[in-house]
């Protein structure tokens, strides 16, 4: 009977560490959050809903959550399409061992380096600018404008456009030849097998591809913080930044109860995107 036990679980085993991982770094943070959301940042005092009530009266709080959701709308169908088109693109190569390596290094690019380019290129002395200048046009205040929202846009772009090609790569490599091969005897044009073979047997990969694009346009506050500051211009004043300057004036009442928010929000989002998922399987 132990033997039995031990062979049907055995998998157990070599998720206990990243269960325990989750449990003591995520799990019970993220209960200790919930918990502080009802208190009072000091005193800890029971507060009710009042955090809850007041950060959804917050200005601020209205301008990240906006400013974040524009991001993530704008960037999402951006960074999929275009990675999809370059992955389609690449697929007809021979060679693309040494491309699909070439794809990842924006990854292991530290933040503070890709802030540096962008200050080279975007800023008010920055190389556009200068070329305008030197073209008799007037410079555009990239960082001081809305224009600010549209480098921020491109950074998170660039910065995972390259694990995204990859992803695509795997996907559409999987699919048989003779199918494709197939449809084409049938009379297939090139559109016809895009939507109606290589499409349906990406939803798996696209799935994957939207969660973790999704998640990551969450994780673009050390490049906005590093190049505007802790208050940059209103189009890229995101979550993160709200977060930060509650943090640095100690109002971690609101922090907390904004925090179980967005968590809800993103739970019920990326449910959605399984139910979806499930439903066209």
């Amino acid at each position: 009977m132990l033997h039995s036990f031990h062979k049907k679980y055995k998998y157990l085993f070599f998720l206990m560490p990243s269960i325990s991982g989750v449990t003591l770094f995520v799990l019970i943070p993220f209960m200790h959050v919930v918990k502080r959301s009802f208190q009072t940042a000091i005193t800890k005092e029971f507060h009710g809903l009042k955090n809850y009530i007041s950060v959804f009266h917050n200005q601020a709080f209205h301008l990240a959550v906006k400013n974040t959701a524009r991001f993530t709308v704008v960037c999402l169908p951006i960074l999929i399409l275009l990675s999809l088109f370059i992955a389609m693109a690449m697929s007809q190569l021979k060679e693309i061992k040494l491309l699909k390596s070439a794809f990842l290094l924006p990854m292991a690019v530290p933040a503070a380096t890709l802030v540096l380019i962008w200050k080279i290129l975007f800023f008010q002395e920055g190389i556009f600018n200068s070329s305008l200048l030197t073209l008799g046009l007037k410079p555009i205040a990239f960082m001081d404008s809305g224009a600010a929202f549209w480098v921020l846009v491109l950074s998170y772009v660039w910065k995972n456009i390259g694990y995204t090609i990859v992803l695509w790569l795997a996907g559409i490599l999987q699919i048989s030849n003779s199918i494709l091969e197939a449809a084409k005897v049938d009379g297939s044009s090139p559109m016809q097998t895009f939507f109606y073979i290589i499409i349906p047997n990406l939803k798996s990969t696209l799935y994957i591809i939207t969660i973790l694009s999704f998640l990551n346009s969450f994780k673009v506050f050390r490049e906005a913080y590093l190049v505007a500051g802790a208050y940059p211009h209103e189009s890229i004043y995101l979550l993160q930044h709200l977060f930060n300057n509650w943090f640095t004036n100690l109002e971690v009442d609101k922090m907390s109860a904004s925090a179980v928010c967005i968590a809800v929000i993103l739970f019920c989002i990326i449910f959605a995107l399984e139910i979806l998922y499930e439903k066209d399987k």
